[in-house]
């Protein structure tokens, strides 16, 4: 009898030591599909943006928020991640659901480059403007300081459309006095030499270009983080 029941609680115990080995297996698994916080980085520095974020058409080490990474290493910075949540043809309505699903990487501070492609649909300038603050102020609610960066398009719409689309970054920057950079593509848009043969998206030495134009925000963010 004792043979027996010793030999129940070792099928007991095997049995559950393996659901506990499955347990911890699953949530480890878990653990990695799941973007979060890297341990050991101080500051985490999120880019949510479209293609020009992305980096549509070259290589990913080649997009500008990669080379910023580089450029921020050789200044010192060690413990920074930089998260490239670029989304290729995305507009502004997308902006806060994609900001709450990278909040589990929990930024700090956040690089908002949306717009492009909402002005270049002729989307409704009122509904850009509240998907911008809907993220704005949710970022801010958050804790995390914010970049936002201005757009421009070619006048295909109207004068006045183009001034609007225009305007609508830079009184949201006031409105919540947040960091402005007034245009993205600044020495890059309608340079063909610095863009692809769609004469859209910046080629690797266009996109060093905007890197080097986007550093001096983010620098300036990070040593007063």
């Amino acid at each position: 009898m004792a043979e027996k029941l010793n030999l129940l609680t070792s099928s007991i115990l095997i049995f559950l030591t393996g659901i506990s080995f499955f347990t911890v297996c699953f949530i480890f698994i878990l653990t990695l599909l799941l973007p979060q916080k890297c341990a050991g980085a101080e500051i985490t520095i999120l880019f949510l943006g479209d293609s020009l974020t992305a980096g549509l058409g070259v290589e990913q080490d080649e997009a500008y928020p990669a080379l910023l990474e580089k450029m921020l290493g050789e200044k010192g910075y060690e413990d920074l991640t930089l998260v490239n949540a670029g989304i290729s043809g995305s507009t502004t309505a997308s902006a806060i659901s994609r900001l709450k699903w990278y909040s589990r990487v929990k930024p700090d501070i956040l690089f908002l480059a949306l717009g492009a492609n909402d002005g270049l649909r002729g989307l409704s300038l009122e509904a850009m403007e509240k998907n911008l603050e809907k993220a704005i102020v949710a970022a801010l609610e958050s804790g995390m300081k914010v970049i936002l960066a201005g757009m421009e398009i070619p006048p295909n719409y109207g004068p006045e459309y183009t001034s609007n689309f225009r305007n609508v970054f830079k009184l949201l920057s006031e409105k919540h006095n947040i960091f402005f950079m007034p245009f993205l593509l600044k020495d890059v848009a309608g340079e063909q030499k610095y863009n692809q043969a769609d004469g859209i998206h910046p080629n690797a030495e266009g996109h060093k270009i905007i890197a080097s134009n986007v550093f001096p925000y983010i620098n300036e963010m990070v040593k007063n983080k």
